[in-house]
């Protein structure tokens, strides 16, 4: 189905209505589908545009493990100066400059019902008002046998950390349908997102789930029904259908970060010190990071997933020209440009991280056909189809035996 740029930019934040006249989607063609295109020249560093998700949620070992997060926007409720002491096991760590924390918890606000948290009373509000009348647990919050607990530890014994998605995207996107008084115009929302094929869905699904991933479909499943069934979405509760919804969620995901830290650090950045004292709080900053990497490894963030409409029809590059950011510490994705963009350009994002993008072509390929199912053929790939079919950590091997090799020659000239 053809996507509504009004129901599009039903999502997006801008209240002069700027991102209304700076892109526009199109079919591309049959393999590509849709793109997100400029409809005037825009400039490198320039917000293309901000969107909102369609839905979010938190994921499920990332909140089990005490990273406390706002229900609903997912902004990170713990101050920079506890984040870090967390993080670090260290109670007494303190930071310089605290006035550089944004987090105000006298905003804070909780379910009265089941006492999730939220950020703010419009938070609360907004969650209430989409899916929470639904999904509130009430009192059985710490039931291990109401049908959603029963589906969220189900889940968490099924996808262990590093965590892609979440059970209560799905949840959230059949609890917002089940709330609606419009449920078609939200059923045709979801429609929008890119779809896959069965035999696509299932590859989707096994990189997601592994091995085992159509028992543990059967497994969550009649779990997902029990909690949350909607006759106007029996489909998405059939195993064809259910499958369907994972491999939506896998293709068009997009991971959200959030961190009070991060925003501490960024304001710290920020301010204007003599010499001697910027040099000094950027040491404290290094040696703070190097610490909570030693004790906390690579999980720094409140994490989650969310559904952007815009956003999802991005293509990929690997030469991006914009790429997304959340610098508001909120699930508000912020599009940016990473160079001047021509109008009438296509507006490509890079699916891969900052580390695999240096790689060979062929690794690039090679991780995107197993996460995205598709070859990249964008400039960069394209230039370097030449190269040799071998994965960068073959060309490294393939280097330290050359080194080994001169190395013994060498021994043996001597």
């Amino acid at each position: 189905m053809a996507a509504s740029m009004g129901d599009m930019f039903s999502f997006c934040v801008d209240p002069a209505g700027r991102a209304r006249a700076v892109v526009e989607v199109r079919f591309i063609n049959n393999v590509k589908g849709k793109g997100l295109f400029a409809t005037r020249n825009i400039h490198k560093g320039e917000t293309i545009f901000m969107e909102k998700p369609v839905v979010s949620s938190q994921f499920l070992w990332n909140a089990w493990y005490n990273y406390k997060a706002c229900d609903h926007c997912l902004r990170a409720l713990e101050t920079a100066e506890e984040n870090a002491q967390r993080l670090l096991g260290k109670s007494y760590q303190v930071l310089p400059h605290p006035d550089q924390c944004g987090i105000r918890k006298d905003l804070h606000q909780q379910c009265p019902q089941c006492q999730v948290t939220y950020c703010s009373a419009a938070c609360r509000q907004s969650a209430l008002e989409q899916y929470h009348q639904v999904l509130c647990l009430g009192p059985s919050r710490e039931d291990p046998m109401h049908p959603l607990n029963k589906l969220q530890e189900a889940w968490r014994n099924i996808h262990y950390p590093p965590e892609t998605s979440s059970i209560m995207l799905m949840a959230r996107m059949v609890a917002t349908v089940k709330q609606a008084k419009d449920k078609d115009w939200w059923i045709k929302l979801f429609s929008q997102f890119c779809s896959k094929t069965a035999n696509e869905e299932e590859e989707i699904i096994h990189k997601l789930l592994g091995d085992k991933f159509k028992g543990q479909l059967e497994l969550l499943r009649p779990l997902f029904a029990e909690a949350l069934y909607e006759e106007r979405l029996g489909r998405w509760f059939t195993p064809k259908g259910f499958q369907s919804l994972f491999a939506l969620v896998g293709t068009n995901g997009q991971g959200i970060g959030t961190s009070s830290l991060s925003q501490w650090v960024h304001g710290c950045d920020a301010l204007e010190l003599p010499l001697q004292e910027r040099k000094q709080l950027d040491a404290f900053i290094d040696q703070l990071y190097k610490d909570i990497e030693k004790e906390t490894g690579d999980f720094l963030n409140c994490e989650g997933s969310g559904l952007y409409v815009l956003q999802s029809c991005c293509n990929h590059s690997c030469i991006p020209n914009a790429e997304t950011s959340f610098p508001d510490n909120n699930f508000l994705l912020h599009l940016t440009a990473l160079e001047d963009i021509k109008a009438g350009e296509e507006i490509c994002i890079s699916y891969l991280e900052c580390c695999q993008r240096d790689r060979s072509r062929h690794s690039r390929h090679k991780i995107l056909r197993e996460n995205y199912l598709f070859t990249c053929s964008c400039p960069r790939c394209l230039a370097q189809a030449e190269d040799p079919d071998v994965t960068s950590e073959e060309d490294e091997e393939l280097e330290g035996e050359t080194d080994d090799a001169e190395l013994e020659d060498e021994m043996t000239d001597v």
